[in-house]
Parts: C-alpha cells; structure tokens; sequence
C-alpha cells in the first residue's frame, strides 16, 4: 500500500529531487546536477545556466562554461522538439527511443518548408565535411555554409535543418564560442560507447526522471518524455523496485526508493529561471502552480515560461532582470512576503547576481514592480 501525503511533504520531496533546497554540505557540480535530473530544459540559454547555477551553490557562469567546454554536459535536442542538457553518455539512447515520433510529428512541417530526403541529406554532407577534424561553427557560420552549396535556409528551414541532424544523430551544440555554443560533429564530440536495448533504455528513461522529478506521475512522464503510454508501462515495470509509491489527492506518484525517508525542509524562497524543470516538467503543475497565477506565468498559453519566484514550493511570482547597466532584478509578486521571505528573496537575489558576476557582490538592486 502507499503512503499518503499532503502538498507540502510532495513538494519538499520534489524540491530535494530537484537539488533545490538549503544544505551547505551539498555541492553538486554542473555534471551532477545534469545527472541527477537526467534532462534539463535548454532552449533558452542564459536561463538554462542558472537553471543549474541554482542547484550548484557557489558556483559561476564559467564554472558551467567550463563543463561545456571538457563535455561533461552536452545541449541538444533529445525529446519534445526542445533543447535539453543531458550527460553525452545518455544522449544517444534517449534519442533512440524518441526520435522516430519526434520525426513523424514533424513531417507535415517539413513538407510545408520543403524540406524533403534529399535537401536533409545533403545537408548531412555538408556538415560532415565542413565539422569534420574538430570543427565547429556557431549558428549562423553553419547556416551560410548551407547558403553557399544551394540549400536555402530562410523561414526557419535552417532551424529545422539543424534540428533534423541533431535529432539524426549528426549534430549537437559543442563548446561555448563567444555568447553562444558551437555545432559540433555527435560522433566527434560524443564517441559512441553502444547503447541498452530498448527495454533497458525505456527502464533507464523512467527512473531517471522520477529520480530527478519525482514525487510524479506516470502521466506526467509520458508527457515529459513523449513516448506513448504503453512503453512507458514497460520502463515503470522495469524500474518499479528502485521507485517508490505514494499517493496524493488520490493519485498515484512515484519517486526513488533511497529518498523515501524524511525530506529536507523546503527552502524558503528561491528564483528559479524561465522553464525551470521545477515547473516545467510535469503536465499537471498544480501542486506548485495555482490556476489563477497560471496567465501570469505563461502569457496567453503561448509556451513561453517566465522565471519564478517559488517560496516553500509554490509559484507566488515572477522575476526578471533589467536591460539596463544596472542588471537589476525586477519582481512581480502575487501574494505579500513576510519579513523572513524578504531575507531570503535578498539571498536568492545575492546568489543570482554571485552566479552571473563570479561573485561580486553589490552589482545589482532590487525593485518589486507591483505589490499584491
């Protein structure tokens, strides 16, 4: 039978199988956070850096460069059409067991772009050769390389050629080259050490996300991960005695075993960046999103999350830094701090502002932009 529990044991579960929560004595590094969350949404750069800043205390931007450059971490786009971190030993057979789908999904897209076989493996060549030995162009170098041999990349062909290889396995984002990453050969920057049967594959895909997500439900694997809900029944049998079961508003919810004791307070207040894992990964977010703040957090549906002020595992605002030299942090809030909650929104704007200036303090301000 499974244990019952409320929303606030839930989320502080699920805050510490996120890696955010107040402990001085753990420090994960950029790997270790990847790891432990198998796959961390990336499409949008700068928020996905301290995405893992946040879980990795007293760390910088250059430490989590630094992981890109020695490929300890690797950005590409494994699941759901989105870029992800992911460990490059893990790329592959998540690839493996969600590409066909992902390819199928998009082909009506491609036909309207006229994008055909021909034009993706001719593509193909061109990356091959202009990547090979080491090679690396960022964006828009790689697009003009396609210009120039006749493959017209306008009206976001170009994207989805890239796409199209990464998700073929030919392409992945490497290096950090400037403010923005190089593509890079998968099979130079990724060797292939072979990969697990698909069964395996599918038991390693749900253990890694109710390791990293959990407490969740199946429901919100399958969502996560798109495979179809009969193959994610075959991963949750194969992983079942590592995972254990609870319950939650008469749901079932799965989590990993060896974090089934006591969770860890949940911290206070934390900024958590736009498309955090946190909220993101998972198709039921109302345990740590009220419904009426939803509009808020992405306006009009339209797929965009804004970066989150969290206390105690729910969503109460947002944030965002200011375009001007000052890099002040703009606040939105929905519902008034206490005294307690301001102290701990000015540590979480101090280690925000630490992560982005290698830890020099004072560089920025605060200005709440509307009081609840």
């Amino acid at each position: 039978m499974s244990n019952v529990v409320d929303r606030k044991r839930l989320l502080q579960y699920r805050l510490a199988a996120q890696l955010i929560r107040d402990d001085d004595d753990a420090k994960p590094d950029a790997r270790d956070v990847v790891e432990r969350l198998l796959a961390m949404q990336a499409q949008d750069f700068n928020q996905a850096l301290w995405a893992i800043g946040l879980r990795s205390p007293g760390s910088t931007r250059d430490d989590v460069f630094s992981a890109l450059q020695r490929g300890d971490i690797v950005r590409s786009w494994p699941m759901r059409g989105t870029l992800h971190f992911v460990l490059p030993a893990d790329l592959r057979w998540i690839l493996g067991l969600t590409t066909h789908r992902l390819l199928a999904g998009a082909a009506t897209r491609h036909r309207a772009l006229g994008l055909d076989q021909t034009t993706f493996e001719n593509a193909r060549n061109v990356a091959m050769t202009v990547l090979a030995g080491g090679g690396q162009l960022v964006r828009n170098e790689f697009l003009a390389a396609l210009n120039e041999v006749g493959i017209d990349t306008a009206n976001q062909r170009g994207y989805h050629l890239i796409w199209y290889l990464a998700q073929t396995g030919t392409l992945c984002w490497g290096p950090p080259a400037g403010t923005q990453q190089g593509l890079v050969l998968l099979d130079e920057w990724v060797p292939d050490t072979g990969q697990p049967e698909r069964d395996e594959a599918l038991g390693r895909f749900v253990l890694g996300y109710f390791t990293g997500h959990g407490p969740a439900t199946l429901r919100d694997f399958v969502w996560w991960s798109k495979v179809t809900v009969a193959d994610a029944k075959i991963g949750l049998a194969l992983a079942r005695d590592q995972l254990t079961e609870l319950t939650y508003d008469d749901t079932t919810y799965w989590m990993a075993a060896d974090r089934s004791g006591d969770p860890p307070p949940a911290p206070g207040l934390v900024l958590l960046p736009a498309f955090d894992e946190y909220v993101i990964g998972y198709q039921d977010r109302t345990p740590v999103l009220r419904p009426e703040y939803a509009q808020a957090i992405v306006p009009g549906g339209n797929g965009v999350f804004k970066a989150t002020v969290v206390v105690n595992g729910r969503v109460t605002g947002t944030w965002r830094r200011s375009a001007d030299r000052s890099g002040a942090l703009l606040v939105d809030l929905f519902e008034p701090l206490t005294a307690q909650e301001e102290r701990a929104l000015l540590r979480a704007e101090h280690s925000y502002q630490s992560f982005n200036s290698a830890g020099v303090p004072g560089t920025a301000g605060r200005r709440v932009l509307q009081d609840p």
